[in-house]
Formats: C-alpha cells, structure tokens, sequence
C-alpha cells in the first residue's frame, strides 16, 4: 500500500488467491492506484518460484524494486516437495532463487533495489550447515532464527557481487508486527497471538522497508543491516565473510541456480 501510495506499479505475490484479490481491490480503492497486479505463487515450492519468475519476465522488462518479505513460523518439522524444512525454504531459499532468477532485469533496470525483511531474531541465530534442514533437533525458534541470519548472510554476500550495477541490497527488521505471522507456529504460536497487542502495526513495520526500497537518503548504499531507518550492527556472524560464501554454494546447489 505504502509503494502504491508513491505512485508505483505494484506486483503482488500471493500464494492464496481469494485473499490475494481482496487485498488488490483494496490497496486500489484506498490508494486510487489502478497499477495493483497479482501474480500467485507459493514459496514453499521451488518450481512455483520459477514459474513466478518466468510469469513475470513475460509481462514486464523492468524492475526497480524488489522486496523479499514471506516469513512464517513452524510449530513442528514440516518437509516441502523439495525435501527441505519449511521455514528455510520459505523465509530464505525461494528469496535467494527469486532474486536470482530475477537479477538479469534489475541490473537493466538501474538504479534498483533489493529489500530483504529479516529480523533481530538473526542474533540469535546460527548456521547449521551440517543440518540445514534441521532433520535432526527440530526447534521452531531456532529455525527461525537461522532462516533470518540467512537472509542477513545472503544480503551482505550479495551486495559484494553486485558492486559496480547499480543495484544495491538492504537487509531490515520491521519490528515485531501485528499481523498474522506465527499461526503456524504450535505452542509457540499461542504466545505470540496472546503478545499481539503489544506489538506494532503493519503501517509501523513496513516504514524501514518502505525507506530502504524507495529514499534517496539511502542510494548508494549497499549490503547494510537497517531498524527504524537507520543502520544497524549486525550480528558477528552476520558479518562472517567466510560464512556468507559458503552459504551462497549450499543455496545455488539447493536452488538449482
């Protein structure tokens, strides 16, 4: 709603349909921006993320934005059709794929940008390279939190390889937003629903995001961990040079990219 607000033509990625048209008739009615698409696709499925990628490349040749925002959180090890633990592929594998297949009109479309929604969860988070699936030890909460430092890893690794294109990657925490995250999410889930009126609200939550994909303040900028705005240290794994490459291997074998 924020981007539509600025005027931009929007591309929504639903994996529901029927909620995927309310909320489309509803951004245009509240903004007046008629440029509101949907495409449908769901990110616990690789070949739905190609088939996304490819839908889009047919019907547009430019993209200037692209913000990487799917996350959930499982309250028991579910394995996808890909063999993969739910959380990592959805909040982490189908975003490196996405953006991925999806780079080739960002570098034609620069000046763009890549946002993807982390959290502060990424502190506490570590990479399991050995168990990346978690087949073994299954935590909701630490899974979780791998899949946000992931995503951190993959931000910082990212933006060295795209130096020079004029594409720039931000990695952000939102805060801890009232939506519907954590339904999935078992025992755990029933103390987030029960912590929902303390949290902020969705308008609060997309401000970093909305900043980081569209302020000038920022331009130039790349591979930084923002909150409320402004740049933020992230953790020392975050940051781990090492880690991030190695990460980039395991996920372009896993991702067939």
């Amino acid at each position: 709603m924020g981007l539509a607000r600025m005027g931009a033509k929007v591309v929504m990625v639903c994996r529901d349909a029927v909620k995927g048209e309310a909320a489309q008739k509803l951004i245009a009615e509240k903004t007046g921006n008629k440029s509101v698409e949907l495409m449908i696709a769901d990110l616990a499925s690789l070949a739905s993320v190609r088939a996304l990628a490819q839908r889009f490349k047919e019907t547009h040749d430019k993209l200037h934005i692209l913000v990487n925002n799917a996350g959930l959180i499982m309250g028991k090890r579910i394995v996808t059709a890909d063999n993969m633990e739910t959380t990592f592929e959805v909040n982490y594998l189908s975003h490196f794929l996405l953006t991925m297949l999806l780079l080739d009109v960002l570098k034609a479309s620069a000046p763009s940008r890549i946002v993807n929604v982390s959290s502060d969860a990424h502190y506490s988070g570590k990479m399991n390279f050995e168990d990346l699936q978690e087949e073994t030890g299954f935590s909701a909460m630490k899974s979780y939190c791998q899949s946000k430092l992931a995503q951190v890893l993959f931000t910082h690794e990212l933006a060295k390889k795209l130096e020079g294109t004029g594409v720039t990657v931000y990695a952000v925490h939102p805060g801890v937003v009232r939506t519907h995250w954590g339904d999935e999410g078992g025992a755990m889930g029933v103390g987030i629903r029960l912590a929902r009126p303390f949290m902020i609200s969705p308008e609060k939550g997309a401000q970093t995001p909305l900043y980081t994909a569209t302020s000038p303040d920022v331009a130039g900028i790349t591979g930084k961990y923002w909150e409320k705005k402004k740049e933020k240290e992230p953790s020392k794994e975050a940051g781990n040079d090492e880690e991030a490459t190695q990460l980039w291997g395991v996920s372009s074998k896993l991702a067939g990219v």
